[in-house]
């Protein structure tokens, strides 16, 4: 018997979140004996999808602003409609050749509203097959807030016409989908919680740092690594710190930190083995995205969450004071952050006792896998 065929959608528009928690999931369902296509629409982020997954390759667009307001290019530039409908026609096209028997959509409809020119018509092109695919809405746990008015109707409307399930990736005990979709109700006989996409448990690191700074995928982190290199030089000499910038900042931003950093600070864009160094580290200091969360939860690394609040963004505060409230994390302010505000943070969590362990299902991304067998049949 064949396996069963897999088109996994992701299009992720400034962090890397949303490749990274895809990628973790489309690994287990071909550990799980699915044959599985990833079509990615974003810049290209090292290790992502994982070697020996198939790939398609969409050109590459971006959110032109903090607000993701907009669509660019890969350099930059406004995405045409010329460039938009082809685009379009070659997703089209890759969804009738793969011939899915499933097919998965990250985070639409909602989220991604950007991308309506693609996906509406890829909704109506899976209607229109025979045999029609089975369709997954594949979200993570916490939702943006303060929607413009009609749009949780509107992702309703779509979820009951299109959708067979929307698969959430999060724990019911930690936060559930109605928490910041109101709508809820409405779809619930569609919902299936998965637990958190984490990574399996760590190895043990191949180099020790005291203090590990990240900043996800580097488009918006600059001032949070920043404000870590200086407090490294308030600090005692002997801490070591790993500054992770990001693969998406900036050269010249990336130089500037170079330049002008302590002794005691390793400056890189990315480490593949960031939850094997998260392992061995005493502190961690990062945005509250979900998948360094999910790394974080796997150790007992002490946590000094920092949420991305530009362009109004909700997400990571709400994931942050949950994290806080359990005891698992301090937080920052994003807005004013300074080094002495890193320092002061870093030298309360060394001086704190051993952080608890957390107790949430952190297994979504092979939950999703045996979620998706069952309903294929």
């Amino acid at each position: 018997m064949s396996a069963k065929r897999v088109f996994f959608y992701v299009q992720h528009l400034l962090g890397i979140g949303h490749i990274a928690r895809a990628s973790r999931i489309a690994n287990a369902m071909a550990k799980d004996g699915f044959d599985v296509t990833v079509v990615t629409g974003g810049l290209p982020v090292p290790g992502f999808p994982a070697e020996g997954l198939k790939t398609i390759a969409l050109p590459a667009v971006v959110a032109s602003n903090a607000g993701f307001s907009g669509l660019a290019d890969a350099n930059g530039n406004p995405a045409t409609e010329d460039f938009l409908n082809a685009r379009r026609d070659q997703l089209l096209a890759a969804f009738a050749n793969a011939k899915p028997d499933a097919v998965i959509i990250e985070a639409f409809p909602f989220g991604r509203r950007q991308m309506r020119f693609e996906l509406l018509p890829l909704l109506d092109a899976i209607a229109a097959a025979n045999p029609r695919p089975k369709l997954f809405s594949s979200v993570r746990d916490i939702l943006q807030e303060n929607r413009k008015a009609g749009r949780d109707a509107e992702t309703v409307k779509l979820v009951q016409e299109h959708f067979d399930a929307v698969l959430v990736h999060g724990d019911p005990d930690f936060v559930r989908l109605e928490d910041t979709f109101p709508l809820t109700p409405e779809i619930a006989g569609k919902v299936r919680y998965t637990g958190m996409v984490a990574p399996p448990p760590a190895a043990d690191p191949a180099e020790r740092f005291d203090i590990i700074a990240s900043a996800g995928g580097g488009a918006v982190g600059l001032e949070l690594i920043r404000a870590a290199r200086d407090a490294a030089r308030s600090l005692p000499a002997e801490y070591r710190w790993l500054l992770i910038s990001g693969p998406n900042l900036p050269e010249a931003d990336f130089q500037s930190l170079q330049d002008d950093a302590p002794a005691n600070v390793t400056l890189v864009r990315f480490r593949k083995d960031f939850p094997s160094l998260l392992k061995g580290a005493k502190v961690s200091i990062s945005q509250a995205g979900y998948n360094t969360v999910g790394d974080l939860l796997r150790t007992d690394c002490r946590a000094i969450l920092i949420p991305f609040v530009a362009g109004g963004e909700t997400e990571q505060t709400v994931r942050a004071e949950r994290l806080k409230a359990m005891g698992l994390a301090g937080i920052l302010p994003e807005t004013g952050l300074t080094a002495a505000h890193v320092a002061a943070a870093v030298t309360e969590a060394m001086d704190a006792p051993p952080r608890k362990a957390a107790t949430l299902d952190l297994a979504g991304a092979e939950t999703t896998a045996a979620i998706i067998r069952t309903m294929l049949g």
